[in-house]
């Protein structure tokens, strides 16, 4: 039993170009995802490319067994579809979870570069660097350079759902920290609104603002550098939603913690 064919054109459609064949085509197509029609035109419905899937012709012995006087069997109509082109930036959305690296703490927000989205890596040079972005090809804000990650900015009033007035950004975030935030809204030119006013958001990695390594066997101190890298400490362990304790010296610290996994 033959199968059918599928042809794929080398042409990248945009939302709204037409597609190679119209309504009036004789077969008339028949419509598969990602195409819509508005008058006599087939058009697409997403970036892509368009695929032409024409069914099989009857068999031999089929059309033998056929009586000698019996009409042709009519031309079966192809099948137009767009398939998505592969994506290979990804950017943040509203309700996105993304993960962010503090970079500055104020009084009234708290300053951080994402790092992954939805569970893909995005950034720059400077944080999740790529064979993609070492061509040039890296996630950068609208109006940035290469090597510029996307910006958020988590506000005093988004930190937590309780005690809103009472937040004090500097128990809760400090420069290094690895945070797990949800996207508010599109923000400003520069920066997402960032949101960890849920139990599993906030602080999920932390080093001690002070360590004590010196001496102590199997100790690593984290130590990086660049733009909200310059931390040298002890990675911290939560005890509660709002503290973290070094493991190592006992230090307790004030964060906005996420909850664990697996708890």
């Amino acid at each position: 039993m033959a199968s059918s064919s599928t042809t794929t054109s080398q042409a990248l459609l945009l939302p709204g170009q037409p597609l190679s064949v119209s309504k009036t085509t004789t077969p008339s197509p028949q419509l598969g995802p990602g195409t819509y029609t508005r008058g006599d035109h087939i058009l697409s419905s997403l970036v892509g490319y368009e695929q032409r899937t024409v069914p099989a012709a009857p068999s031999s012995s089929l059309l033998k067994g056929k009586a000698k006087g019996a009409a042709a069997p009519a031309v079966q109509a192809a099948t137009l579809s767009v398939h998505g082109a592969e994506n290979s930036f990804v950017v943040p959305r509203p309700d996105s979870i993304v993960i962010a690296r503090v970079t500055r703490v104020t009084p009234r927000q708290a300053h951080l570069s994402i790092l992954i989205v939805d569970g893909q890596p995005c950034g720059s040079s400077s944080s999740t660097s790529s064979a993609s972005i070492a061509t040039g090809r890296g996630n950068h804000a609208a109006g940035e350079g290469e090597g510029t990650d996307f910006q958020g900015v988590v506000r005093s009033q988004d930190v937590r759902n309780t005690e809103k007035d009472k937040v004090r950004l500097g128990d809760c975030f400090r420069p290094g920290d690895i945070v797990r935030a949800s996207v508010i809204s599109l923000g400003d030119a520069r920066s997402y609104y960032l949101s960890t006013a849920a139990n599993n958001l906030g602080v999920i990695y932390a080093t001690s603002s002070s360590s004590s390594l010196a001496g102590t066997p199997g100790a690593g101190a984290a130590a990086a550098s660049g733009p909200g890298w310059e931390v040298t400490g002890n990675p911290m362990q939560p005890i509660s939603w709002q503290e973290l304790v070094d493991p190592i010296t006992g230090v307790v610290e004030k964060r906005k913690c996420a909850k664990p996994d697996g708890i």
